[in-house]
Formats: structure tokens, sequence, C-alpha cells
């Protein structure tokens, strides 16, 4: 997993409350299990005209202009910004998947469902948790400006704006730490690699029978 430390970026306005995980990544997408490759079908139904289907060539297909991923100012943005239960409906996990995939780093908005953010830690994600009148805030600040970026610090868990305003947030220190190390369930499990070796090799001693 990508370590996360600091990033400045482009924010895309995601203007939409309770945007669920089959909005994020189509059911149609979830024959695979391979975390890579669902960056370009990320709100495949908002994003295309037609309709989308694992296997297809994605470069050829009708874009939506109207939706903001397509617009040219918002290209290459690492911070998404929604409105209220952002990540709801089913817990699928490639719903954080396609957002890392396709570039996001920072999901900013003022409540999450809660599987679809634990499982954004899990992947690389930082989702924040903001106020909706801060959250508002950025909104009317994208719109009245085209280069609006922000900046965002985990170490010190704060969002600086270019006005030089600050909004500080929240993370639980066990995600925290396992983010800024680039930490997973498996980068945590081998960190204790010699501890485990080390039981085995007491165990196959003790019980040699149980080792195939």
């Amino acid at each position: 997993m990508r370590k996360f430390t600091q990033l400045n970026s482009v924010v895309m306005p995601l203007d939409r409350a309770n945007v669920d995980t089959d909005a994020i990544i189509p059911k149609q997408f979830l024959k695979s299990i391979n975390r890579a490759g669902f960056g370009p079908n990320a709100f495949d139904e908002w994003r295309y005209l037609d309709h989308g289907e694992p296997g297809m060539d994605n470069s050829q297909r009708p874009l939506n202009m109207d939706f903001v991923l397509n617009q040219p100012r918002f290209q290459g943005a690492q911070i998404l910004l929604a409105r209220e239960n952002f990540g709801c409906g089913s817990s699928r996990e490639h719903a954080p998947w396609a957002l890392e995939d396709y570039g996001f780093r920072v999901i900013i908005a003022p409540s999450f469902a809660d599987i679809f953010f634990n499982n954004c830690f899990k992947n690389g994600l930082l989702p924040i948790r903001l106020d909706a009148e801060k959250v508002d805030t950025l909104f009317k600040s994208i719109a009245a400006q085209d280069d609006f970026k922000l900046t965002v610090d985990l170490e010190n868990q704060r969002i600086a704006l270019p006005d030089g305003t600050v909004y500080a947030f929240e993370v639980d220190a066990f995600r925290k730490h396992c983010l800024l190390n680039g930490l997973d369930d498996i980068g945590l499990t081998l960190q204790h690699v010699a501890e485990i070796q080390a039981f085995e090799a007491k165990r196959h001693a003790a019980q040699p029978w149980l080792v195939a």
C-alpha cells in the first residue's frame, strides 16, 4: 500500500449526497478480484453515455461531458469532495479500489457509510469527515476559482485552503499510523514475520505430526 503523508491537489467536486457503491463501481465489474484496473470504470454510468461491461475499450466509449469527472479543469484531481453519506449501499471493496486506481488519495465529505469508510483506510485512501458548512464552503470556493487546490497534511491533520484558512480533521491514531507507513493488513502482519517463523518452528518441533 502506498504511504500517505501530504498532498496538494486539484479537487473534484461531486455535488451529490448518498453516492452509493454501485454508482462508484457498477455491479458488472465485480467479477474480478484483482485490485488493479478498475479506475477507467469508476463512476461508469455517470461518466460514459453508453453501458459499460468488463473488457470494453474505454478509450473508444462516448464520454458524458456534463459529468464533473470528465471536465478538463478537474483532470488529475486526487481529492474528491462530496456530500453526506458517501459510499452507502453494498459493502463492495471494489469501490475504494476503483477510486484509488483512478488516482484519488483523499475523499472529503460530511459523512460516510461505515463499511466504505473502513475499506478506504485498508486500501490507501484517506476519508476525511468535515462538517457540512465547511464542505459547502469548499464547493463554493471551487466554483469561484478555476485553479482551486487543497493541501492535505495527514501528520498534522490539517487541510489548508489557498487563502490561508486551515481546517483540522480527526483521524484514528492507528489508521493514521498505517497510512503514514503504507501498511495494509498484510503489511501489518509482515512486521511480525520473525515471531511467526519462531512460533511455527517451535510448533513443528513439538508436534511434527501436524505438518504434512
